[in-house]
C-alpha cells in the first residue's frame, strides 16, 4: 500500500469521525435543551443536575449506534447521487 492510499484511507477515517462526533454533539445538546423546556427539571434543579441527568451510559450508547447509523445512511445517500 502507498503513502498517498494510506493517506485517502486515513483522511475518510477522519472524515467519519467528525461527522459522527457532530451528531453526537447534536444529541446532547437537544437533550440539554429539553432539560429546560416544558417540563424539563433542568430550571429547579440547575445546570450540573441537567449535565449529571443526560450524561450517562446508556445516552452515550444510543448516541453512538444513531450517529453510526445516520452517518452510513447519508454516506449512502452521497454515493448514490
Amino acid at each position: 500500500m502507498n503513502k498517498e492510499n494510506l493517506k485517502s484511507i486515513r483522511a475518510s477515517y477522519w472524515k467519519a469521525f467528525l461527522e459522527v462526533a457532530f451528531i453526537i454533539f447534536l444529541f446532547y445538546s437537544n437533550l440539554l435543551m429539553g432539560e429546560y423546556n416544558g417540563t424539563g427539571l433542568g430550571k429547579t434543579n440547575g445546570f450540573w443536575w441537567a449535565l449529571n441527568d443526560i450524561f450517562t451510559l446508556n445516552n452515550f450508547i444510543i448516541a453512538v449506534v444513531l450517529a453510526t447509523i445516520g452517518h452510513l445512511f447519508f454516506d449512502y445517500l452521497k454515493k448514490k447521487s
